[in-house]
């Protein structure tokens, strides 16, 4: 009778211990995105959930995931300032100009005309090269990159209320609201038209007042806040492509099993092709949609885009160089690899299906 006392009372001893190692394996993973919680309006969500449904599936639930839109939790550059410390918040997503003020070699992607379409951008941001251009944001913002979203469908389009911008020439004497972003500034210079940078919660009234003649954002954003109604004349340039850096703290990452680890990339890189996915037929949704309700759009040809990154991407790297600081060979190393990825893609195309 002894012996099973003692058995019950080691048993009663124990569970405690058991409890706590049970919570000890479980980990909350907090996301935030400053999109909506909405699976049909935006890319990242929906993505996320997916990314949801893999981790918590393949850890067995010993990781859960919560996701939190709407700016729930602050903004970008709060929401990656928590993710640095990997306490209340271990993930985040976070787009061009606020990821330069982490890791300023980001302010790259301010490059105009990159990319010719969607798969040469997915193919750059899902090589080798670019995540070995990121692993630098491991040392210096102890966050770990896990991809890149297109940020509202990745190419922009002019909207202005003076007229259609047909050639390079259009853009002479216009006056472009840009963002706070010193790179978009020196693009429109080049261009022949003036910049207004101007916070968003000011462009309509901007637009509407004459302070500015036009701006320029994904036809996701231009149909969504009805840009038609301040502007009539809409043009796809593509000549830059918003991006969104999806960022997990190192120092949490680091405190997870290796199977743990696996989980969380493998799931990330699912979960970012389907975000490529849907931000392009959104994209494409809303371009239509832009030709339906400006006066008149035009998607602007290749060789008309080619003279334009011709006067503009030695001024912007003139900029971004000497005025920005960064290191010329790195910016030349990037421009290099863009350019790689753009032949390899057009190539192996053609090798694989018009021959």
């Amino acid at each position: 009778m002894r012996m099973r006392s003692l058995t019950g009372l080691f048993a009663l001893a124990s569970l405690p211990l058991a409890m706590a190692a049970a919570q000890a394996q479980a980990e909350e993973m907090a996301i935030a995105t400053i999109l909506p919680e909405n699976m049909s309006n935006n890319e990242v969500y929906p993505a996320l959930v997916h990314f949801k449904n893999l981790v918590e599936t393949r850890t067995d639930g010993e990781i859960t995931v919560s996701i939190f839109g709407n700016s729930q939790l602050g903004s970008e550059v709060e929401t990656a300032r928590e993710v640095q410390g990997g306490r209340t918040l271990q993930s985040t997503i976070i787009t061009t100009g606020a990821m330069s003020s982490f890791y300023p070699d980001y302010q790259m992607m301010t490059a105009p005309f990159i990319f010719d379409n969607w798969r040469q951008a997915w193919a750059f941001f899902d090589g080798e090269w670019f995540a070995d251009f990121m692993s630098g944001t491991v040392e210096q913002t102890d966050m770990r990159y896990l991809g890149t979203f297109d940020d509202g469908g990745g190419f922009v389009a002019f909207t202005n209320n003076k007229r259609l911008i047909e050639t390079v020439e259009d853009l002479e004497g216009l006056n472009i609201r840009t963002e706070e972003n010193p790179g978009h500034v020196a693009i429109m210079r080049a261009l022949g038209a003036s910049a207004t940078p101007l916070p968003w919660g000011e462009v309509i009234t901007a637009l509407e007042t004459g302070l500015a003649d036009g701006q320029f954002n994904a036809p996701v954003l231009n149909t969504t806040f009805n840009f038609h109604e301040v502007t009539d004349y809409t043009t796809l340039t593509g000549h830059v492509y918003n991006s969104a850096a999806w960022l997990v703290s190192e120092d949490w990452f680091q405190s997870l099993t290796e199977s743990q680890q696996e989980a969380i990339v493998t799931s990330a890189r699912e979960a970012i092709a389907i975000g490529h996915g849907m931000s392009g037929a959104l994209a494409t949704a809303s371009w239509q949609e832009s030709c339906e309700t400006f006066q008149e759009c035009y998607i602007m040809p290749p060789e008309e885009r080619a003279r334009m990154s011709e006067i503009a991407t030695p001024a912007w790297r003139e900029w971004i160089v000497n005025d920005f600081g960064l290191d010329g060979d790195r910016v030349d190393a990037f421009l290099e690899e863009v350019e790689r990825v753009r032949v390899e893609v057009a190539e192996s195309d053609v090798a694989t299906y018009g021959r």
